[in-house]
């Protein structure tokens, strides 16, 4: 079974490290504080393991910074214009938490609560499932909403994690993964020599706040070109508005192929370390954001700075504002519906 250390107790509730793995060496630290992926330690082209996530040793930083280390994040990830959406002819306003914006669930979205581990039919080392009730009106949102999220270590060096979710009133859920990764290692410098691909003819256009303003845009002929493996640094500096306005990669593609059934959405690869990271989603968008402020005057794992552009990451998602536009992709949940989510990140080396 999952190996299971105190890490603290936030509110007056027990939080949890949890550690989980395959045979094969990659090793997978959780806790339960936000379900948060702690730690990931993969196999480089030197036969050495590393963490290739970013995070902090002690729960006491993951509850002063705001930067969504590895957490899980919902009830609505990404942004919700003017912090309002109407549902059934219902206007509900949500928390403001990013000017006069809504980001990552609110002031007290589902990274920053404590989780329930959920026992297992069958024990094992590779998996661990945690569960949290998000009551009716909590940061604004209607319906009692029951989440489940389980995290496996595969025989194939993947880590899956799956999302499960049924409310008793209409809702929008929008669920995801905010971890930053560096495949040279965790606080190893910058990822603009990284290669990504994301399989995307098309993203969302935002606004001067980083918000889609329902439009559609072809990535052909623009710096938002990464249907081949690209260098990261290659365009970033760019006077493209779009990178301008985010200071930087902070853009939802909208994925090819995408729906129900798992689809590869990028590929991220480092020359130094020879690690190749593999996305793949039932989404159909994936914000890649290229940790444009992060600033290295806090200290991370290990004492680690984490500058700007020290990690990227890959949130896997319904559209960011997409209860605003019909266009979009539908986060509604109805009453008593099953939502269900996977996303995979597996790793290789070359």
């Amino acid at each position: 079974m999952s190996i299971k250390k105190d890490f603290g107790t936030v509110d007056g509730k027990a939080v949890y490290f949890f550690t989980i793995k395959n045979s094969k060496g990659m090793v997978a630290e959780i806790t339960n504080y936000g379900s948060t992926l702690v730690s990931l330690k993969v196999l480089d082209n030197k036969g050495e393991f590393n963490d290739v996530v970013l995070g902090y040793d002690k729960l006491e930083d993951y509850l002063k910074y705001k930067y969504f280390f590895g957490a899980t994040i919902g009830r609505f990830a990404n942004r919700i214009e003017n912090s309002s959406f109407e549902l059934n002819g219902i206007q509900y306003n949500v928390a403001k938490n990013d000017g006069e914006n809504h980001l990552h669930g609110g002031l007290v979205g589902f990274d920053k609560v404590v989780w329930e581990e959920k026992s297992q039919k069958k024990e094992s080392n590779s998996s661990i499932e945690f569960s949290y009730l998000s009551i009716d009106g909590e940061e604004g949102y209607p319906g009692n909403l029951n989440i489940r999220v389980k995290y496996t270590v595969t025989e194939d060096n993947e880590l899956k994690i799956e999302y499960y979710a049924i409310s008793d009133k209409d809702t929008i859920v929008n669920i995801t993964n905010h971890s930053y990764f560096n495949l040279s290692g965790q606080g190893s410098g910058d990822i603009l020599k990284h290669k990504i691909m994301i399989n995307a003819d098309k993203f969302t256009i935002n606004d001067k706040y980083s918000i889609p303003t329902g439009e559609i845009a072809e990535v052909n002929n623009t710096p938002m070109d990464f249907r081949k493996l690209t260098y990261i640094g290659e365009n970033i500096s760019s006077s493209y508005e779009q990178i301008v306005f985010g200071s930087g990669y902070d853009h939802n593609w909208i994925i090819n192929n995408s729906g129900k059934k798992l689809v590869k959405a990028a590929e991220v690869y480092d020359e130094k370390s020879g690690r190749v990271m593999e996305v793949y989603t039932t989404k159909p968008g994936v914000q890649f954001y290229s940790a444009n402020f992060l600033d290295g005057l806090e200290l991370g794992k290990g004492g680690a700075k984490y500058i700007k552009n020290g990690a990227l990451c890959l949130e896997t998602q319904y559209f960011p504002n997409s209860v605003k536009h019909k266009n979009f992709s539908s986060p509604i949940l109805k009453a008593k519906q099953k939502y269900e989510h996977s996303t995979i990140y597996k790793f290789s080396v070359k």
